[in-house]
């Protein structure tokens, strides 16, 4: 008994020192960007390598003395949320009609929603730019709201529609015999059933705004809009040349609310990861 309880232990061990090392991996470069972050500009351009750096903390006052870093961080987090916000409230009816009604074209219909994120956004780049133009919202965060969302709908439409599949239809049948409607039916059954692929493709829609660059730039073209992803192009040119260590930290601040999210709702997502495959 004691010899088992040993091997459990001994393993337990063995499984702690494999899952940190692989998280030291995973980790090392968000680290090393940190650790830039907080190096003096000096020693990132020296040709010769320094082992022990001297920590600094110019670069991270430069940051939110001399640029409005706030307001980009603000004016992120507002356009992310708000595209993924649009994107469900989309998303999830039309995914419900995907999943659940049958009529003429529906495969059809889901092929397109689908082929959309296909496309290469530079062929409509310079319509939506004239488009939000006539219609006075460039440089608006809500322009980046409506971008993001409609860049993203077709992918989260697909997943959330992936997981309605998985949703035995007896549920259903069972609900309306109570005299429950459609509507009903889809939030008080489907939605709570198919919860961790709602978490799942919201987390991948704000990845993908993250990480949206083309359109930002086009549309955020004065610091009113501007987002991190569009703040750190600020960085690498001027009469300063690149300014590597305020590259770094900004990068470094724009993956610290996506990882956040992502450890507080992790069980969850990798419930709504592994929940289901994609249906065609």
């Amino acid at each position: 008994m004691a010899l088992a309880r040993r091997s459990r232990g001994e393993s337990l061990i063995v499984r702690y020192l494999i899952l940190g090392a692989w998280a030291a991996v995973c980790l090392a470069p968000t680290l090393w960007f940190l650790s830039i972050g907080l190096r003096p500009r000096v020693e990132i351009i020296t040709p010769q390598p320094i082992y022990w750096p001297t920590w600094s903390l110019d670069a991270w006052r430069q940051l939110w003395e001399q640029w409005p870093m706030a307001k980009y961080l603000r004016n992120s987090m507002l356009a992310i949320v708000g595209s993924v916000a649009i994107d469900l409230v989309l998303a999830i009816p039309a995914a419900f009609s995907l999943s659940r009604y049958t009529y003429r074209g529906r495969d059809d219909i889901g092929f397109y929603i689908l082929s959309t994120r296909m496309m290469a956004p530079a062929i409509v780049a310079i319509p939506i730019f004239f488009l939000f133009k006539n219609l006075q919202l460039l440089d608006t965060v809500w322009a980046l709201m409506i971008v993001f969302a409609a860049i993203n709908l077709s992918v989260v439409t697909w997943i959330i529609r992936s997981y309605m599949l998985d949703i035995p239809k007896e549920l259903e049948d069972a609900a309306r015999t109570d005299g429950a409607s459609d509507l009903r039916i889809l939030w008080e059954i489907i939605i709570p059933a198919i919860l961790p692929g709602i978490i799942t493709a919201s987390v991948i829609a704000m990845i993908f705004a993250i990480n949206e660059f083309l359109f930002t730039l086009l549309i955020a073209s004065t610091p009113n809009a501007y987002t991190l992803s569009v703040a750190l192009a600020n960085f690498t040119a001027g009469t300063d040349g690149v300014i590597y260590n305020s590259i770094a930290l900004v990068a470094f601040i724009a993956f610290i609310p996506i990882f956040l999210v992502v450890i507080a709702i992790q069980k969850h997502l990798s419930r709504g990861l592994t929940m289901g495959a994609v249906k065609g």
